[in-house]
């Protein structure tokens, strides 16, 4: 059957009113699942669905002033900011949790990616090293931090079954440089992570036999193993760290991938998605696609995948994708759009980059797939209307269309995937 037959039709954007009254999750969503026995156990047999997820926000953290959208949630404490809702808001993560059991996903990446250093390391260190990392920078982050460990306790208490991936810094070198108690930031921010993982075992996702962890690379990799380039130096250490690499698997995670060819398995014009070279063996955090492009190979990029023996391991979608430019041309951050660029609406709103998107998908059948993204927000990877941000989160700008086009994109894949384990 030709994938694209499968696909449903999303509805129409809902104009909403954004509001500052939290309506009772009771009656919207139901009871809360009952908790999980144990970890998530993955095998080469599994299909899992992963949203990636921040929980950045807050007073003394990340707020939405600039933001082109504003999420429908608002937290009192974030009114004197600007609005927009506080991470470490109870309410705000119950209705979270409920919105991603809606969406039917098994686990969110929660992402602590950024200024590891300066959140882990010592004053003498960020002194030495982190020159941006100020008392309210090191605080700002800091909050960051913890909310995010804050999701273990907090999806214990409501008893969701959903799991949690952490996503490691692997941006900056100073990660892997040592503080004076001997310890990278790297090593610290594992160790963070693997006590939360041990506390709260109902929240691992257990892959190769041990929890997942993902260390983000940012976007552009140097293949060049002359060069010495961070992801080398990352997966040295990991190989001189048995303590670590016996108690938690860690994939590479990067962006981008499908501008890098120097990447890819095979060189030259694509035709197709394309196949990450083992020897990097990268997973994806957000690809793009140009699903107006029907005449291989005139398209000018698709999205990469990497293979774990003859199953696709890691394939990443999205709502909306930037071209090679950004949104806006020629100034990055301005309209109009690029030639190459993915918005998020088709015609009749309908949401035509996730479905080009979920096509591949179905195609593929991955052992992750990971959904780009629930609630960044954050400009300037956001654009400046509902067509260049990829959130999915309810917000003032799309309603609640993204969450149904996803939640039912997700049960379309389900019903086909159910019969293949």
């Amino acid at each position: 059957m030709d994938p694209l037959s499968l696909l449903e039709k999303p509805g129409r954007l809902v104009t909403v009113v954004l509001s500052l009254i939290y309506l009772p999750l009771s009656g919207l969503y139901g009871a809360a699942s009952t908790p999980s026995d144990g970890p998530l156990i993955v095998d080469a047999n599994s299909h899992i669905v992963v949203m990636e997820y921040e929980a950045w926000f807050g007073p003394n953290a990340v707020t939405f002033q600039g933001t082109a959208a504003m999420p429908l949630l608002q937290s009192p404490d974030m009114q004197f900011v600007g609005g927009g809702y506080d991470s470490a808001d109870p309410k705000v993560i119950q209705n979270h949790v409920a919105r991603m059991e809606e969406l039917g996903v098994d686990a969110a990446i929660a992402d602590l990616t950024n200024n590891v250093s300066c959140i882990f390391n010592s004053e003498w260190f960020t002194r030495q090293y982190v020159k941006n990392c100020t008392p309210s920078f090191r605080i700002y982050n800091q909050t960051i931090r913890d909310n995010t460990g804050n999701l273990f306790p907090a999806w214990t208490k409501l008893g969701t079954h959903l799991k949690i991936i952490p996503q490691l810094g692997g941006i900056d070198f100073n990660v892997l440089y040592k503080d004076r108690d001997g310890e990278t930031a790297l090593e610290k921010e594992i160790n963070y992570f693997g006590t939360l993982l041990q506390q709260y075992p109902e929240h691992q996702l257990v892959y190769e036999g041990r929890p997942l962890m993902l260390i983000f690379l940012g976007a552009a990799q140097d293949p060049n193993l002359a060069d010495h380039p961070l992801w080398a130096k990352i997966r040295q250490f990991l190989e001189t760290h048995p303590d670590l690499t016996r108690k938690y698997t860690f994939k590479l995670i990067a962006g981008y991938l499908d501008s890098q060819p120097d990447l890819w398995l095979n060189q030259g014009t694509p035709h197709g998605p394309v196949e990450v070279n083992p020897q990097f063996g990268f997973w994806s955090w957000v690809d793009r696609l140009n699903p107006t492009c029907t005449v291989p190979p005139s398209c000018p990029y698709y999205p990469s995948y990497n293979l774990a023996g003859s199953r696709v391991e890691n394939f990443t979608v999205s709502i909306a994708t930037a071209g090679q430019n950004g949104w806006g041309c020629p100034n990055s951050n301005a309209p109009p759009y690029c030639s190459d660029d993915s918005p998020r609406f088709g015609d009749d709103y309908a949401y035509d980059t996730f479905s080009a998107f979920m096509s591949y998908a179905r195609q593929f059948e991955p052992i992750f797939l990971i959904v780009h993204q629930f609630n960044e927000f954050v400009p300037p990877d956001e654009g400046w209307n509902a067509d260049t941000d990829d959130d999915i989160e309810p917000a003032n700008l799309w309603g609640s269309s993204a969450l149904d086009a996803v939640a039912n994109q997700v049960r379309i894949y389900r019903r086909q995937t159910a019969t293949l384990r």
